[in-house]
């Protein structure tokens, strides 16, 4: 119940602001290029981990004003 409540509440935001919409975006051409990198991997488990590595990456970079 939480959850459906969260994707619209989030839904209600991106509908309502062109910045959230330019966000949201972005996180889902980045998302979806990730699991593109997945499915094509032969080791899938590996590939899985190194996305998950690089995305940490990403939320420790801008943390710090990189």
């Amino acid at each position: 119940m939480l959850f459906s409540r969260l994707l619209r509440l989030a839904a209600q935001r991106i509908a309502y602001s062109p910045q959230a919409r330019t966000a949201a975006l972005k996180a889902a051409r980045e998302v979806a290029g990730e699991a593109r990198l997945i499915a094509r991997d032969k080791d899938k488990a590996r590939a899985a981990g190194r996305s998950l590595r690089r995305a940490l990456a990403r939320l420790q970079g801008e943390g710090d004003g990189s």
